[in-house]
């Protein structure tokens, strides 16, 4: 959750008047029964299982509910029973690894005898340290803590019948409750005990590679991916295959699916290599925030527009891909509408609505009855629209494209075709082979951005049109050439090249736009976002 200065700010002229400080935020124990805690505290009572409540602290009045939103406090407050977990027996035993690194969520990774990982994470969150250190002994980050509730603690549960339905890897997660004082989390025992969390398999590079992604010959994060892609010409991104995960987060609203909330099947195919997404984190499906005085204003589109709420319509498709848009950008750059269109159509046949009642038959029994048919309801007809908001999707991904090279040589041609069409191929230097190839529209698209990162790059852009897409070259480093024997009427959208003085050659046309400069750090890209 990545909050702006005069986000906080807005946040505390707003809450004055919410009272002091709740020196003691959080419910003392998740466990419902004080009877079963005061005697698990002092000895170890031979119980598998424990009926818990994720979030009891989150109820509150009406009024408060008024001013703050209702979310999901039902749920966060409903009795759930759960196996309690037994670092000795649990998936065959467990052993520790590593501790997570989470904001907000306390984690740990697991290994089971066979070397499978697991990631056991927190159900509740402590959102303490995205807030600058002289709020947080301040009541703005009881709001703050206030404000999970508008996440359902359950959501993740319900992912794994959709992912399977639409051929997307995902894990299984369980819920589990840590006793107190349990001593087997060793020095991390203070953190980890008395808590509910999840476990789910973990997909990971230190791991073994599950069956269910098939011939995959590692897995790999997606920094070390996207270095991969940018280093190396034989490196590919599976941009459908992440198109339709992308599409399924529209569909569950999970707004918060940045470049950190995935890792990725690597895939040896004749010498090359392609990577497949696997989505983690599921902490945000079913996000419920705009039902509050307070939050509603917080969320308008001049506030934290990605707190969408989810419903029965795509009210704003673009808050679902504000925080995604880093990998988005790099990752789905080759894709057209038509195909954004036929996945949608195949996520929309796949996701029946026998999928989506097993679906949130996932949830607990306590939380069904609280939110699993209306839940059920808004997903049946959000997949009944997902084809209208792929298109939107899709059209916010094209008004400014993003096409990048390697830190090998390439070709990129640009042909302006007509003033509706602009045609980008890039090919590798060393074989010419064509790794890339789109039409563009004017009528979608206001930009272009071509890098070619490093090594002696070649562009070329020609043809005479009445209109055109503005087109922007970064060459990066090395010696660079631009030929640009295109020609657009107009004042604008014609093509503006972005280099150093020293070592490009340059051979611009009529509407070719010098940007060249002495400054090396021109050539600056982003490629990890983290």
């Amino acid at each position: 959750m990545n909050i702006r200065l005069w986000q906080i700010t807005l946040i505390l002229l707003l809450t004055l008047s919410t009272g002091c400080v709740r020196k003691n935020f959080f419910a003392e124990t998740p466990l419902v029964d004080q009877t079963v805690y005061e005697k698990l505290k002092t000895a170890p009572l031979d119980v598998d299982s424990v009926t818990v409540k994720a979030g009891k602290h989150y109820d509150r009045s009406f009024v408060h509910n008024l001013f703050w939103g209702k979310h999901y406090r039902p749920v966060w407050d409903a009795p759930v029973t759960v196996p309690v977990f037994d670092m000795d027996s649990t998936k065959g035993g467990l052993s520790f690894v590593k501790l997570g690194g989470g904001y907000q969520t306390t984690s740990m990774t697991l290994k089971d005898e066979e070397g499978n990982l697991y990631a056991l994470r927190s159900i509740d969150k402590d959102p303490q340290k995205v807030l600058p250190k002289i709020w947080r002994d301040t009541f703005v980050l009881n709001i703050l803590r206030d404000q999970t509730s508008a996440a359902n603690p359950y959501g993740a549960f319900a992912i794994p019948p959709l992912a399977n339905a639409a051929g997307i890897p995902h894990s299984n997660p369980k819920l589990v409750y840590v006793r107190p004082n349990d001593n087997s989390f060793g020095e991390n025992k203070d953190r980890f005990s008395n808590r509910l969390f999840m476990i789910e398999e973990k997909f990971d590079d230190d791991g073994n590679i599950p069956p269910s992604l098939g011939n995959a010959e590692d897995i790999v994060s997606s920094g070390n991916m996207l270095n991969n892609r940018f280093e190396d010409n034989d490196h590919f991104i599976d941009q459908v295959s992440f198109a339709k995960a992308r599409l399924l987060d529209i569909l569950v609203n999970d707004w918060d699916r940045h470049e950190g909330q995935w890792e990725w099947a690597e895939y040896d195919k004749n010498g090359e290599h392609y990577y497949r997404p696997i989505p983690k984190d599921r902490d945000n499906v079913f996000f419920r925030f705009q039902d509050g005085i307070f939050p509603w204003l917080f969320s308008r589109n001049w506030g934290i527009r990605k707190f969408e709420s989810f419903d029965e319509d795509f009210n704003d498709v673009y808050a679902l891909a504000i925080n995604s848009k880093f990998i988005d950008q790099r990752a789905l750059a080759g894709l057209n509408r038509q195909q954004f269109d036929s996945l949608a159509h195949e996520l929309q046949s796949a996701v029946t609505d026998s999928v989506i009642s097993e679906a949130v038959h996932r949830f607990p029994d306590s939380v069904y009855k609280l939110v699993g048919e209306s839940i059920k309801e808004d997903l049946i007809s959000r997949r009944d629209k997902l084809d209208k908001a792929a298109n939107k999707f899709y059209e916010i991904l094209a008004k400014d494209a993003l096409v990048v090279g390697t830190d090998q040589e390439e070709i990129f041609e640009v042909n302006r075709l007509d003033n509706e069409r602009t045609e980008v191929i890039v090919k590798r230097g060393s074989d010419k082979k064509v790794v890339y190839h789109r039409i563009f529209l004017r009528s979608e698209t206001e930009s272009i951005t071509l890098h070619g990162l490093a090594e002696d790059d070649k562009f070329f852009v020609n043809g005479k049109v009445g209109k055109g897409i503005k087109v922007n070259i970064f060459g990066g480093r090395g010696e660079d050439e631009i030929t640009d024997t295109s020609d657009v009427k107009g004042w604008k959208n014609k093509t503006w090249v972005y280099d150093t003085k020293r070592g490009t050659v340059l051979n611009g046309g009529p509407t070719t736009k010098d940007k060249r400069t002495n400054d090396v750090r021109i050539h600056a890209f982003d490629r990890e976002g983290f």
